[in-house]
């Protein structure tokens, strides 16, 4: 139990002192966090609905449902490398589990994903849709799983880039990869059938198709989230058992 209590106070002071270094001198704070994904749903609907004219309907929602989520992983990975770096003085000061680090930014990236989930249900209310009941068990269950992968990502990304600090640039360019490579900004159906097969390749694939399916549909496929969930679990045993608990005792050498 005072395990528990420590762990918990832990991840709550981290977690205040990364929202609080976030938003210092930030005038408009919590709108920087929906502003991001709103503003590149305005650009991909602008080129592909209005430019190119996609055959779609709804696809202002459709782009909602997907690049919410999306910015939540998008955010976790791309800041991970830095994680251990950044926090330097206080690794060299103070003995705590260097792991909660990473824990503690996937963390209050879902906080603010979740915190613009008000957003979709407006958007939702535009197009007269509502949400589902299905939201209210589906939701923790996508949330679980995407924590759990984006927590082993970033525990390995974290961990490698202090060795190879090139890391922090390739990730960047990864993340913008996997991004077009994911049917988030185009339907998992507009891929010819052919070449359909291979969008669950992509680890991300159905965690998002998922998550667009509960916002749009109400609806959860279990396929897709066995397959979210046995990514997640291989996620998190490659970062913290292969990585993190291989490297960590070096960390104090290169730091």
């Amino acid at each position: 139990m005072r395990n528990l209590e420590y762990y918990r106070d832990l991840i709550l002071v981290l977690t205040q002192k990364e929202l609080k270094v976030r938003y210092k001198n930030n005038v408009f704070g919590y709108l920087w966090s929906i502003g991001h994904p709103l503003a590149f749903a305005f650009v991909f609907f602008v080129a592909f609905k209005v430019v190119m004219k996609i055959q779609m309907e709804d696809y202002s929602l459709f782009l909602i449902a997907g690049l919410f989520p999306w910015q939540w992983f998008s955010n976790s990975v791309v800041s991970s490398p830095t994680v251990f770096i950044g926090n330097t003085s206080l690794i060299k000061k103070v003995n705590f589990p260097r792991h909660i680090l990473p824990f503690t930014m996937i963390l209050q990236e879902m906080i603010h994903f979740i915190l613009s989930i008000p957003v979709i249900v407006l958007f939702l209310f535009i197009y007269h849709k509502s949400p589902s009941f299905s939201w209210l068990y589906g939701i923790p269950i996508l949330l679980v799983i995407q924590f759990m992968m984006a927590y082993g990502i970033s525990l390995m990304l974290s961990s490698l880039n202090l060795f190879f600090r090139d890391l922090e640039r390739l990730t960047v360019i990864f993340s913008t990869f996997l991004f077009y490579f994911t049917p988030i900004i185009y339907s998992e159906s507009m891929v010819p059938k052919e070449y359909r097969y291979l969008i669950n390749l992509n680890p991300l694939s159905p965690l998002m198709i998922s998550w667009r399916n509960l916002f749009l549909n109400g609806v959860l496929e279990p396929t897709d989230l066995a397959i979210s969930f046995a990514y997640s679990l291989i996620a998190l045993i490659l970062g913290y058992y292969i990585v993190y608990k291989r490297l960590s005792w070096k960390f104090a050498e290169v730091l």
